[in-house]
């Protein structure tokens, strides 16, 4: 088989049928020192869920600004059609600080909030006006036609599926915590029923039941969503199609993102195994194909996608450029049968109590997920663990064999003001000085050519977590306090840490929001509450659908 027909054989497919509520023709955003992307051709259809994925500043997030208006275009046209609402996830939480959470919700659907303000004004006036009668009925009618008498139950409805307290429906947004406020954003995001619904990072910030809600959702949504996110588990659940920002192009495949991902990494090993035959790799890709839609029986949007698989015919794709970094823990020193006991810890920031009576323990072959509501919380007793920080009161008591190793939420202090190179700061970690060995390493991080020369106060977010991690490999210890590990990451990053961890022989204690990464590493739950702890033996999803657990875990917090 030749090389261009192997490329016409990769399991990637473009799916069109009905009507067409987005089309994206021509698009290019170009800037005069970077290209983002070029010559872009897309069509988004209602029932379905788009995923954008790409590198980090490969231009995911401006792609749906784009398509929102709220950007220009360098080149070509966004289509929408007619009559057709478009609703925006907002990002700035203080934008609406003179509103009540209520009010914020309904402010979504901004045609029947600006409704709502003109009938108030004309109902507080004592005389009305034959001109003001008509008015008012002109907007009673249409007020009925946006469902409006039901718009304060339809927002209840959304707060409390996102696990927002009664007690903040009329408060206002200024008075709300910043967990609340991010769910109350989304929440005017959904509501209304909009025709297209752009996300951009749903899933930061809220916890594993309010993931689950939205993932419910926008399952069983009819109209169009458009989505980015770096939460793999969303992804996996809720999209049906993968736009993939890559080459300064947009392609659409069918399917979630491990179907991507993994087809794609099938599609990197034929073209490059030149030796064996070719038409049995082919022969995977189309196994896999089958494999993929038979699972689909689990979605409830099973039938739809099924038909969309049906018409599927094999078409082109190129490989990826995007590059997985090389995470991959060594151990010195063995692990003994005990690692951890913790008796009665508790622990206050400013005064204020963040737990008390937290009790647990951790065995050899242990690697346990810390959950909880408050994420100050699990940071700080992952600082008391590592020796960052004493506790208010109580014990822990460290194993014989253990050594450890602490990866923080917030690694800023490692870098700001620090004028020295990657491999001299890389270097005071390492117990082999020589430059050869740690560019070496820094390779497998992707710091190639001059970039290891790079002073680290310059680094990016995620060049920072990579030379965090190069840090927590040379220690080569036996047991791994992780706080947020997935923090500025790319896809490619997050699976890379992902992999690593799981393939780890020591013992871990991981604070993250990443359900993926928990469910497939940790076989430990420890829930911090601001009363005690919880320990469960299982995994995540079994965890979070115990309605017995979550009976006795709400006991574990103040009301």
């Amino acid at each position: 088989m030749a090389g261009s027909d192997l490329i016409h054989a990769m399991p990637f497919f473009i799916c069109y049928g009905g009507y067409i509520v987005i089309t994206v023709s021509s698009l290019s955003l170009i800037f005069p020192d970077k290209k983002i992307f070029e010559d872009v051709n897309l069509k988004f259809l209602p029932g379905n869920c788009y995923g954008v994925i790409g590198a980090n500043g490969a231009g995911k997030s401006t792609f749906l600004k784009l398509l929102s208006g709220e950007k220009e275009s360098s080149s070509g046209d966004v289509i929408i059609e007619k009559n057709k609402r478009l609703a925006f996830l907002t990002q700035n939480q203080n934008a609406f600080d003179a509103y009540t959470a209520l009010e914020t919700v309904i402010m979504g659907h901004k045609e029947l909030f600006k409704i709502m303000q003109a009938k108030e004004v004309l109902y507080q006036k004592e005389h009305m006006t034959e001109a003001e009668g008509y008015e008012i009925a002109t907007l009673e009618g249409r007020f009925a036609e946006l469902d409006g008498w039901d718009a304060e139950s339809d927002a209840e409805k959304l707060l409390n599926g996102l696990n927002v307290p009664e007690s903040d429906f009329q408060k206002m947004m200024s008075d709300i915590l910043p967990k609340n406020k991010v769910k109350i954003l989304l929440a005017q995001a959904l509501f209304g029923n909009p025709d297209i619904l752009l996300l951009d990072e749903p899933t930061n910030h809220l916890d594993f039941e309010a993931i689950a809600w939205l993932e419910n959702f926008l399952i069983n949504y009819d109209n169009t969503v458009i989505t980015v996110s770096h939460d793999r588990h969303f992804l996996n659940n809720v999209c049906t199609h993968m736009v993939d920002i890559d080459y300064f192009q947009a392609k659409m495949y069918t399917g979630n993102y491990d179907f991507w991902m993994e087809s794609s990494q099938l599609v990197q090993k034929l073209m490059a195994d030149k030796n064996k035959k070719k038409e049995e790799r082919v022969q995977e890709l189309k196994n896999f194909i089958a494999r993929f839609s038979a699972n689909l029986s689990k979605s409830s949007q099973a039938t739809s996608r099924k038909k969309s698989l049906e018409k599927i015919q094999l078409d082109e794709i190129v490989p990826s450029t995007r590059k997985y970094p090389f995470i991959g823990f060594e151990i010195e020193k063995q692990l003994g049968k005990d690692v951890l006991e913790v008796e009665n810890l508790s622990a206050s920031l400013d005064g204020k109590k963040l737990f008390e009576n937290v009790s647990f323990t951790v065995n050899r072959g242990d690697k346990v997920a810390l959950l909880g509501n408050n994420d100050l919380a699990k940071t700080a007793l992952l600082k008391i663990l590592a020796g960052e920080l004493k506790p208010d009161t109580g014990t822990m008591k460290w194993g014989q064999t253990v050594s450890k190793a602490y990866f923080p939420n917030d690694n800023e202090s490692y870098f700001e003001g620090n004028d020295s190179n990657l491999i001299d700061w890389l270097r005071q970690y390492s117990k082999d000085p020589n430059e050869s060995y740690i560019r070496g390493f820094l390779g497998r991080m992707l710091f190639s050519g001059d970039q290891p020369l790079k002073q680290v106060k310059f680094l990016s977010g995620g060049e920072k977590m990579r030379c965090m991690y190069s840090k927590l490999m040379l220690a080569q210890a036996n047991t791994l306090l992780i706080d947020s590990p997935t923090t500025h990451l790319d896809l490619e990053s997050i699976q890379s840490v992902n992999k690593g961890l799981e393939d780890y022989k020591g013992a871990v204690i991981v604070a993250s929001h990443d359900h993926r990464l928990l469910e497939t590493v940790c076989n430990k739950i420890v829930e911090i509450g601001d009363l005690g702890a919880f320990t469960y033996e299982d995994t995540l999803d079994e965890y979070i659908g115990n309605a017995e657990i979550k009976a006795k875990t709400s006991r574990l917090y103040r009301s």
